[in-house]
């Protein structure tokens, strides 16, 4: 049986920029697996230029839509949304997500249940229902960099734990930022996301703080989403290099791990 939370008791954000091939689906399964609860949404759009903010607004209007004048990447979008919610719990969301699962119910439980956690985060799946190859390690020379040339794919495999059986809630080293819940005032307290990443590793480095601060994060496998996971931008040299700079300030910051 659901618990029945107080008002606007879970909140969640969704950053976008341009992307209104996926958008209204992950909208609209947010909504419905959050139906039932007190529960409120907010879209962050960062000057997108296809249309994503109207298209929502015209489909949801009982989504808050917040409009930046210019694109201020994944984390200081998301930390413009922290900024104005007042909740016990808040999960990040991709634009290219479908929620299952009761997922926002069920992750909220996860956290009532284990007060040591400081973020949870679900089971990944691809559209087909595959799981996807998410790291749960944090970033290292090996996993982050050695792991893409020939010959050493097999370490993708140890960097993502495929080997392993998960049927509980269990201890990782890293949360994804594409799907992650967390309590309000954890992220308040961190104060959100390092304002020195644009766009990739931010995850990586909110997953480092929560472990220096003493909390764990934990991966929750009986609980799942839908993720497509375009990563057409680490595919060109525009993209390769911002996740290099990104990678090197991620070292800079927390030390190179081999």
């Amino acid at each position: 049986m659901a618990k029945a939370y107080p008002k606007t008791e879970i909140t969640a954000g969704i950053v976008t920029y341009n992307n209104r091939e996926t958008i209204l689906r992950a909208v609209e399964t947010c909504l419905q697996e959050a139906e039932g609860l007190s529960f409120r949404l907010l879209v962050f759009d960062n000057a997108s230029t296809d249309g994503t903010p109207i298209l929502v607004e015209k489909a949801f209007p009982e989504v808050e839509v917040i409009r930046s004048k210019r694109n201020l990447g994944f984390g200081r979008g998301h930390n413009a949304i922290i900024s104005r919610v007042r909740s016990k719990y808040h999960f990040v969301v991709n634009p290219d997500i479908e929620a299952a699962d009761e997922v926002f119910r069920r992750l909220a439980d996860c956290l009532e249940e284990h007060p040591e956690a400081g973020l949870v985060t679900p089971r990944i799946l691809n559209p087909d229902g595959s799981e996807q190859a998410i790291p749960k390690y944090g970033p290292s020379i090996r996993f982050s960099i050695l792991e893409k040339f020939p010959g050493f794919h097999w370490l993708r495999k140890k960097y993502t734990r495929q080997d392993e059986v998960f049927t509980e809630p269990t201890p990782i080293e890293f949360c994804t930022g594409c799907f992650f819940g967390a309590r309000t005032k954890e992220l308040y307290r961190l104060k959100g996301f390092s304002r020195n990443y644009f766009m990739y590793c931010e995850d990586s480095d909110l997953s480092q703080r929560v472990l220096k601060s003493g909390k764990t994060i934990l991966f929750e496998p009986r609980v799942s989403v839908y993720h497509k996971w375009n990563r057409d931008n680490t595919k060109n040299l525009k993209g390769i290099m911002q996740f290099m700079k990104s990678l090197m300030i991620y070292f800079k910051t927390w030390g190179i791990k081999i």
